[in-house]
């Protein structure tokens, strides 16, 4: 297990064991092998704002679901409220993965508009309960990993101590009616999952492969035509995610049918080594990156991709 530092831990915090970057080769793979056709004349500086379960964000890019990253800092913040409070400095959609709702609390205390993602616990109210907390303290989303079921040893997955179990379509359709606020199934990677979650009342997926949950995973990048085809006309948004490494990967990933991207690695480094500043730089060169290829593709803004001028090359 690999450690790294940020400014003014109290000790040192666990990153990955590695596994994340094998995971990824195949969307990575993917993405890699997309090349851009050029369409400059007409072409304008693009207008990168999004509109994302009715709010409108600065940027189509958006924090991911990090869990876990909870050493406080000298200066009383985790990583967490870090990336949080970058995330409404930059006016970009936060996301948040397991956590207490002790920690989702302080998270909140940011003021950065959040989704909160729970695991699929197999004491269902505790689902229904974190649902319930999410709520009242403003969340804008809530979700489900419905990719994080079986463990390594073939039967159901346990986190923290906690068990976690099978996600039916009566228990998405039941958490669906039961929040609040629009819910999302994080961790789709088929037309037939994206479908389910449509009729179960989803107003967003996350096309995922949940860091290499699946072994041999499609790559996420991969599936989202088909999953936009399926889900035309049905006003679910498609959000999508996979190792994006820099602001040509979310213009791609956004071109075969996202709405918006879900970063990851890309700021885990800066985030633990610089904290917020670290994050917000990061995201700064990714959206010129992005506007970048929009203005040498002629979309003018975010709902203007044409996946058109993607072509794959041959190997």
């Amino acid at each position: 297990m690999s450690e790294e530092k940020w400014p003014g831990p109290k000790g040192l915090i666990p990153v990955t064991d590695g596994r994340e970057d094998d995971a990824n080769v195949h969307n990575r793979r993917y993405l890699d092998h997309m090349l851009v056709e050029m369409r400059v004349i007409d072409s304008v500086k693009p207008d990168l704002h999004t509109k994302i379960f009715g709010r409108t964000y600065d940027t189509p890019l958006m924090m991911p679901a990090f869990s876990h990253l909870n050493k406080v800092g000298e200066n009383g913040r985790m990583p967490m409220e870090e990336y949080a409070l970058a995330a409404k400095q930059l006016h970009m959609l936060n996301w948040v993965g397991m956590e207490s709702d002790e920690t989702f609390a302080r998270i909140m205390e940011t003021g950065a508009d959040t989704v909160r993602i729970i695991k699929p616990f197999a004491d269902h109210n505790t689902i229904l309960e974190q649902i319930d907390f999410a709520c009242d303290q403003g969340a804008v989303a809530v979700g489900v990993d419905i990719d994080h079921i079986a463990g390594k040893d073939g039967g159901y997955d346990v986190v923290d101590g906690m068990p976690l179990g099978p996600v039916y379509f009566a228990d998405l359709k039941e958490y669906c009616q039961h929040s609040a606020v629009p819910f999302v199934a994080k961790g789709v990677l088929s037309v037939t999952d994206a479908v389910k979650a449509k009729e179960a009342g989803c107003a967003a997926i996350v096309v995922s492969h949940h860091h290499g949950r699946i072994p041999c995973g499609m790559p996420p990048a991969a599936m989202l035509k088909d999953i936009k085809k399926a889900l035309a006309g049905s006003g679910v948004a498609i959000f999508c995610d996979g190792g994006l490494a820099s602001g040509y990967d979310c213009y791609k990933t956004l071109a075969l049918g996202a709405d918006a991207v879900s970063l990851g690695r890309v700021i885990l480094k800066p985030l633990l080594q610089e904290g917020a500043d670290g994050v917000i730089r990061t995201v700064r060169q990714l959206n010129n990156e992005l506007s970048e290829m929009m203005m040498y593709t002629c979309v003018p803004d975010t709902s203007s991709f044409d996946d058109s001028v993607l072509y794959e090359k041959q190997l």
